[in-house]
């Protein structure tokens, strides 16, 4: 029964995990694009709308980002779990 109630430890931390880092993604890919965008249109830097390079570009940046610490965090939960790699 042990390990039962680790594995679903271990699975609730993953999925929190995950819907933790989607929300920061879709938080901050809002504020590029509803916020950040109309402070910055307009702002041309070598021939390219600003406000239009940070709703796209920053969206995908600030998602690669999480992507690398759900990595990271993931590889320290497998570890305090002791999953070992294959």
């Amino acid at each position: 029964m042990s390990q039962d109630n680790e594995n679903n430890a271990y699975w609730s931390a993953n999925v929190r995990l995950i819907l933790i880092s989607l929300a920061i993604w879709a938080l901050v890919s809002f504020g590029f694009g509803i916020i950040l965008r109309p402070l910055l249109s307009g702002i041309a830097v070598g021939g390219t709308d600003l406000g239009f390079w940070f709703a796209q570009q920053g969206s995908i940046i600030v998602f690669l980002i999480l992507i690398f610490f759900y990595a990271w965090r993931m590889n320290k939960l497998d570890q305090q779990h002791g999953v070992d790699e294959e």
